[in-house]
């Protein structure tokens, strides 16, 4: 009977989930394969007319994309592709707009 309850728990499947912010928050999956985002100083990220620059790589990333997602902590995190730190941006988390 054992083996039966050991069989038919490795037969569910698990759902993946990104891994945690400093702050706690998760990354959603994705944006995240466990190892691309990052929390980043406020120094890292520039807000120019186009967009989101990042400082790093000089890419831009347009208000209005999709990448672009409201940061749970108020602070900036960028998953860029394999957590590299010239890769390009998968998202961006962004403090949330002042009024």
């Amino acid at each position: 009977m054992r083996i039966f309850f050991a069989l038919v728990g490795l037969s569910i499947t698990t759902v993946a989930y990104g891994h945690d912010a400093p702050t706690g928050w998760t990354y959603p999956y994705s944006c995240c394969s466990n190892f691309d985002c990052r929390h980043v100083s406020y120094t890292a990220i520039s807000e120019r007319p186009q967009g989101y620059v990042i400082n790093a790589t000089g890419e831009v990333v347009p208000y209005a994309d999709r990448r672009v997602r409201i940061s749970p902590d108020g602070e900036y995190h960028w998953c860029s592709a394999a957590g590299d730190d010239h890769g390009r941006t998968i998202c961006l988390f962004v403090p949330p707009r002042a009024y």
